[in-house]
């Protein structure tokens, strides 16, 4: 089930962005009037599409957009003037966040979440790519961590402290990530 918060302070705004994206498929969408009831919603639930209308009571939106640029994955879409969206797109792109003018084209805007939606399925795999690199310098660490507890408590070279932790892993059918683990927990206590 998709779904989306939109941030408006105009409530007719709110019913004509709740009906566009119930026709792209949007069954769970929430509003929010401001910055801060925006943010609290996002910060507690997973959310796929950040829509805002701007300007909000009080404040640009702009602010918003960004922080959930930096602490979120989801897409964000940000609804401007016609007039300030020369002044906003610079600023906004390089942060990874679409702009949409104002008044909104129903097709244009079709075409937005689409880009967000192909946007969104490269983001999570470079997140998938960047956790899986993460785990392998972890696991680099663990296992140079258990040789250098082999060379100091066994005595062994650097190349037979590898290939006791390589063989361990072969022999008991575990990562080597484990084997380091029983390393590290058999001789640092």
């Amino acid at each position: 089930m998709k779904n989306a918060i939109v941030v408006s302070k105009n409530l007719s705004n709110i019913k004509a962005l709740l009906a566009l994206l119930a026709d792209e498929g949007f069954e769970d969408v929430v509003t929010a009037q401001t910055s801060e009831e925006a943010t609290e919603y996002i910060s507690a639930n997973q959310i796929e599409l950040i829509v805002i209308n701007t300007p909000l009571q009080n404040e640009t939106g702009l602010e918003l957009a960004i922080h959930c640029a930096c602490t979120t994955t989801a897409s964000i879409m940000v609804i401007v003037q016609e007039n300030k969206s020369d002044e906003v797109v610079q600023m906004m792109t390089s942060n990874g966040i679409l702009i949409i003018s104002k008044p909104i084209n129903k097709h244009l805007f079709h075409h937005y979440l689409l880009f967000s939606e192909c946007f969104k399925k490269r983001m999570k795999s470079v997140v998938s790519e960047n956790n899986k690199l993460k785990n392998q310098v972890e696991t680099i660490k663990l296992v140079n961590r258990a040789k250098l507890v082999l060379m100091q408590n066994l005595r062994m070279s650097e190349s037979q402290a590898h290939h006791y932790i390589e063989k361990q892993a072969m022999n008991l059918r575990k990562s080597k990530h484990e084997i380091a683990l029983r390393v590290l927990k058999t001789y640092e206590n």
